[in-house]
């Protein structure tokens, strides 16, 4: 086991797979720790639920906010999770109202914040749903009540922004989606090849008081 040079209490992953699973080991090292709490994460999800709708994001600050003015001790990703969180449950509370059989969700996430070749940093992030209660982002179009525009909105609401100042810093990558079911290893190990991306060690910043991951704790 090699320890972190910057942080002795995180261990090294260098293998191309992990408890089974493919890990992108181009993009390596892995630090073995974030790869635990992703596969603890998505285990959760997909024992709890017959089918998972997981996608991936990222999450930009405007060009213009200067460096000191973003928190190096990810309040801004907390603030955007915590409004992301009700705005899911709003979602399902007025779903339980028009129909009793309504499926509910735990929203479950993987996150990690680099730092870009300028210093600025940046967040990428892994969500995983309920697929019974929704299965697709949708477009951005304002005023829909869709996934993307929660995502938007939450951001907007973690940078203390209006929405229309926030337009294109929710960003989609290509391919986000995977419909995810107990039985299918196939698309759960695409899943975990794609997300694992999240818990390499590059482009981490340790040592500032910050942490360079976080994970759903339940």
């Amino acid at each position: 086991m090699i320890r972190h040079p910057d942080n002795s209490n995180l261990t090294l992953h260098y293998d191309s797979m992990y408890l089974g699973l493919p890990i992108q080991v181009q993009k390596g090292p892995f630090i073995r720790e974030y790869l635990h709490r992703l596969h603890q994460t998505m285990s959760r999800t997909i024992d709890q639920y017959r089918r998972v709708f997981a996608f991936r994001l990222d999450l930009r600050f405007p060009p213009g906010l200067i460096s000191h003015d973003i928190s190096d001790d990810n309040q801004i990703i907390e603030r955007f999770i915590g409004s992301f969180k009700a705005k899911i449950k709003h979602n399902r509370q007025l779903a339980l109202r028009a129909n009793q059989y309504a499926h509910d969700t735990v929203v479950r996430y993987v996150w990690t914040r680099e730092v870009g070749q300028q210093g600025r940093p940046h967040y990428h992030l892994a969500i995983l749903l309920n697929f019974d209660a929704f299965s697709s982002l949708g477009i951005f179009f304002p005023g829909r009540d869709n996934m993307f525009n929660r995502l938007h909105d939450a951001w907007a609401s973690a940078l203390g922004l209006p929405s229309e100042n926030v337009k294109g810093l929710v960003h989609i990558p290509d391919n986000p989606y995977y419909h995810m079911r107990r039985d299918d290893h196939a698309v759960i190990a695409d899943f975990f090849f794609r997300a694992s991306y999240l818990c390499k060690s590059a482009t981490k910043s340790f040592g500032n008081g910050s942490h360079g991951f976080g994970a759903s704790r339940a």
